[in-house]
């Protein structure tokens, strides 16, 4: 397998890094606080009124990133002219354009718009050896940048350890039970998607796999049933510098919590000092949904933008399905922007978000 530990696009990341100034100068919390926000939306053209919205948004700066599911793909050549026009709606700070493409039951491009789809993730590592995996994935990568998206949510990195799990097992959606089979295999899913020039996100930290509930429907607690094995194959790949991003589940382990029994998504003792401070990652962080019955059940849309942020979150990302409405990703940024004028660690947190997205964007193609 020819994965790395450092692809050249990462490198080109690292370089990107002393030219932040000359690809954005945000001058205002307003626009810092934009990066942060990446939302869903209604609309399948690039005439559709939703659509034209969210270009003037990026255009603005007033949103970093878009979400794309199977409601936003009428056809390949409908996708490839609505992530061109985003993409040119702020071509020098490029927005995160985003879906979720794992193969199986987890796609956005389907044949049924003529994309070519692929086993899920339990079926390619059973019959084929990374290097193989990894010429699958290249051809899926080459497919998804083909059409103009940047961002690619894979690859799972959950280990398969619970045959009942409804949400990871369920669909095949983990490479295997053991750590060092799912890390091999997220490598070539990686390196795949880094020579078509794509970003990809190791998910669903701290580890969906051994879970008994969906946090897409509520409370998930994994005190029972989580490992520290499950969190393997975060360590070598974060090691290695093969996480762009790292999406945080919805998940509640009591002994990662404090008095507010915060899940992980919204915890500082998961991702400041879990992910960055134990495991040394100082990349991106990214939510899962942060509309999932996890946490919509249980928090205001204020409460979560706060708690997330607070706890270390970079881009918070929300489907816009819940409630749907086009001014969701405006809503987000004005709660950002009140903290932040309220408090000045809080607005420290959104400038430290900020250099973070920065820097990876940089490592986006031009």
């Amino acid at each position: 397998m020819s994965a790395k530990p450092l692809h050249a696009l990462a490198v080109a990341g690292a370089l990107g890094v002393a030219f932040l100034p000359t690809l954005a100068s945000a001058q205002s919390l307003e626009e810092m606080a934009g990066q942060m926000v990446a939302v869903g939306f209604q609309g399948a053209s690039v005439d559709a009124p939703d659509v034209a919205r969210l270009r003037q948004q990026i255009a603005a700066g007033e949103i970093g990133g878009v979400m794309f599911l199977r409601i936003n793909v009428e056809s390949l050549d409908a996708v490839r002219a609505m992530n061109a026009a985003f993409h040119e709606a702020s071509p020098d700070l490029p927005p995160f354009i985003t879906l979720d493409q794992e193969g199986g039951a987890v796609e956005r491009l389907t044949e049924a718009v003529g994309f070519r789809e692929i086993p899920n993730a339990r079926e390619i590592a059973a019959a084929n050896s990374p290097d193989a995996a990894e010429a699958i994935y290249a051809r899926m990568a080459a497919g998804i940048a083909d059409v103009g998206f940047t961002v690619n949510f894979g690859p799972v990195v959950d280990l398969d350890t619970n045959p009942d799990n409804q949400v990871i097992s369920r669909y095949g959606r983990a490479f295997a039970a053991d750590p060092e089979t799912v890390t091999a295999y997220a490598e070539a899913f990686i390196e795949a998607h880094r020579q078509a020039g794509l970003l990809t996100s190791l998910k669903h930290f701290p580890g969906h796999g051994s879970s008994t509930a969906d946090s897409h429907e509520g409370f998930v607690d994994i005190t029972e049933t989580w490992d520290e094995a499950e969190l393997d194959p975060y360590r070598t790949l974060i090691g290695q510098g093969m996480a762009d991003f790292v999406m945080i589940g919805h998940l509640f382990h009591s002994g990662y919590a404090d008095a507010r029994q915060l899940p992980s998504s919204l915890s500082p003792q998961w991702i400041t000092g879990v992910l960055r401070d134990e495991l040394g990652y100082d990349g991106v962080v990214i939510s899962d949904d942060l509309e999932m019955g996890a946490i919509r059940e249980h928090y205001s849309l204020e409460e979560t933008v706060v708690l997330a942020v607070e706890a270390g979150m970079d881009v918070l990302l929300f489907s816009n399905t819940a409630d749907y409405r086009p001014t969701l990703g405006d809503e987000i940024r004005a709660i950002l922007v009140a903290e932040g004028e309220a408090d000045p660690a809080f607005a420290a947190r959104i400038e430290e978000s900020y250099r973070r997205i920065l820097a990876l964007k940089a490592r986006l193609p031009g």
